[in-house]
């Protein structure tokens, strides 16, 4: 099993930033990536950001050049860096890590809420 728990949401304006963290514990040496997605109300989740265990990043279009993710090893903590932030980045955020080769490998954080206000 591995725990995930994300923080650093909150309310900013257009055109700010924040910094979400997602700390993990227990197993996570069953991992090979993890990944930033969202859910805005009455909508899907949809995939944010995602880093492999070498290191490689992919984005969805919204987040180019907006969005950042980055891990510390040394903390077992992966964070997203949103820059430029618009309300329709409004959603709840949450971290993911997983296996790609075993589905049973696949664990969620809780959540954590960004708002932003035009």
């Amino acid at each position: 099993q591995v725990q995930l728990v994300e923080s650093g949401g909150g309310s900013v304006q257009a055109g700010g930033s924040l910094r979400l963290s997602c700390a993990a514990s227990g197993r996570i040496s069953t991992i090979n990536r993890v990944g930033w997605y969202r859910q805005a109300p009455g909508k899907g989740r949809e995939a944010v950001a995602h880093l492999t265990m070498r290191g490689n990043t992919n984005y969805a279009d919204f987040g180019q050049g907006r969005f950042t993710i980055s891990g510390d090893n040394a903390k077992n903590t992966v964070y997203l860096q949103m820059n430029s932030l618009k309300p329709e980045d409004t959603a709840i955020y949450y971290c993911r890590y997983w296996n790609t080769d075993y589905a049973e490998y696949d664990f969620w954080g809780q959540g954590t809420q960004v708002t932003v206000s035009s």
